[in-house]
């Protein structure tokens, strides 16, 4: 069985490459985490930041523009000098299918290798519809792949499972769960990489979301409980006990029910919470106040300004979480761009961060 590193893979500000030609592997994947770090950036820059020669930048970047992995810009006039090309990913170079595992849905998305959603749908965990099983998870994601062209299909980087189960220290998961990562790598042939589900939330956000240009925050997510993580030089930390609050979702079910207030708009994707607005406010306030009492303790210890806060919430909800916050607290807070599922595109950028990254030493 194999997991998924619990950090992002990203690189350092100068990484060390090698010009031996026995290790281009490794200095094609040390390119690529460069473009996955940044929307675009010349061959000098390459350069400059892996400390390879341009002949050795420029070999390598041919041969990613051959496979498809990268393309070329637009040539960009108006300097000194020829006109510099920006070389960036191609969306078409890789796809990945990432599966978030809740306690009442499952959600799949299938994204490129810029982190596009490409496919969404949400199934019924078999304990909430007695009629759902693996059945249904294996046609999902053969529809999934099938929305692709059929040259595209051999990108696939593979399917990434997020599980809220402790997965990252070796322990066992359920045996639904492991019948299920086994039934998708022998019927369908496609690897499984396994991730907590918080921790894969926080990797997608860093690789294709919010964070994407931060080096050092607190992440935050939303779901049924407020959980933590703290991400700093890229690398993502749990502690060693899990950083969970009860002032979720949950809690706010909890007051819905109290005032016999309707609650599918609470689960659902698109739903609208406008109709809960004289409840949300009270509960926006317990998030906030734990969010800055374990801001509070942490930056005593540690120095980061920046807080992200991600969730399947409507944005209008984390956008307000986040205001109000950086009022009460002075650190920047923003919120998540991950949707419609940060959980399952956080799962999807892991076949993608192992496959094409290299580690942060």
């Amino acid at each position: 069985m194999r997991f998924a590193p619990p950090n992002p893979l990203r690189i350092a500000e100068r990484a060390t490459g090698l010009n031996s030609i026995s290790v281009r592997s490794y200095n094609e994947r040390l390119v690529l985490s460069l473009l996955l770090q940044k929307e675009a950036t010349t061959r000098l820059e390459i350069g400059e930041r892996t400390g390879l020669s341009a002949q050795t930048v420029s070999v390598l970047v041919r041969s990613l523009e051959q496979e498809g992995l990268v393309a070329k810009g637009e040539a960009q006039k108006g300097r000194m000098g020829p006109p510099t090309v920006p070389i960036a990913l191609n969306p078409e170079g890789a796809f990945s299918v990432g599966i978030s595992v809740g306690r009442l849905h499952t959600d799949l998305v299938l994204i490129d290798f810029v982190g596009a959603v490409r496919f969404h749908t949400r199934l019924a965990n078999p304990e909430v519809e007695p009629g759902s099983n693996h059945t249904e998870f294996l046609e999902t994601i053969r529809t999934a792949v099938e929305m692709l062209p059929k040259d595209a299909r051999e990108r696939l980087a593979g399917v990434g499972l997020a599980l809220s189960h402790d997965v990252s220290d070796g322990r066992d998961e359920d045996a639904s769960f492991k019948a299920l990562q086994s039934e998708i790598e022998e019927k369908l042939g496609i690897s499984v990489f396994v991730q907590n589900d918080i921790t894969a939330a926080a990797s997608g956000e860093s690789l294709f979301g919010a964070a994407k240009p931060l080096a050092d925050y607190m992440f935050f997510y939303l779901g049924a409980q407020l959980h933590g993580r703290l991400v700093l030089n890229h690398q993502i930390y749990k502690g060693n006990s899990p950083l969970s609050f009860d002032c979720g979702i949950d809690a706010l079910e909890t007051e819905l029910k109290r005032h016999d207030r309707p609650l599918d708009p609470l689960w659902e994707r698109s739903g609208d919470w406008e109709a809960y607005g004289d409840l949300v406010g009270p509960w926006e306030n317990r998030i906030i106040e734990q969010m800055r009492d374990c801001v509070t303790n942490l930056s005593q210890f540690l120095e980061f300004d920046t807080v992200v806060l991600s969730s399947y919430a409507p944005q209008a909800v984390c956008r307000d979480i986040c205001n109000r916050f950086t009022e009460a607290s002075g650190f920047a807070a923003v919120a998540g761009t991950l949707f419609p599922s940060p959980k399952a595109a956080g799962a999807a950028s892991l076949p993608l961060s192992s496959r094409f990254m290299v580690e942060q030493r």
